[in-house]
């Protein structure tokens, strides 16, 4: 497995155990999911830049 696959694993990981506090708190099942979109959305983001090789330039051997 790549590092962004077990990264985003992780991340979808936490999400989940986030939304269930959330739905165990009372909050409403909108505001979950927006929250889980949210820290979708910066999870992705986060592993590509993580995760992402840097480039090499032409005079680089």
């Amino acid at each position: 497995m790549s590092n962004m696959t077990i990264y985003l694993i992780g991340i979808v990981i936490m999400i989940g155990g986030l939304a269930w506090g959330a739905s165990v708190a009372g909050l409403s099942l909108t505001w979950t999911a927006v929250g889980a979109l949210v820290l979708l959305g910066l999870g992705i983001a986060a592993s590509v830049t993580r995760t992402r090789k840097p480039e090499q330039s032409p005079t680089d051997d």
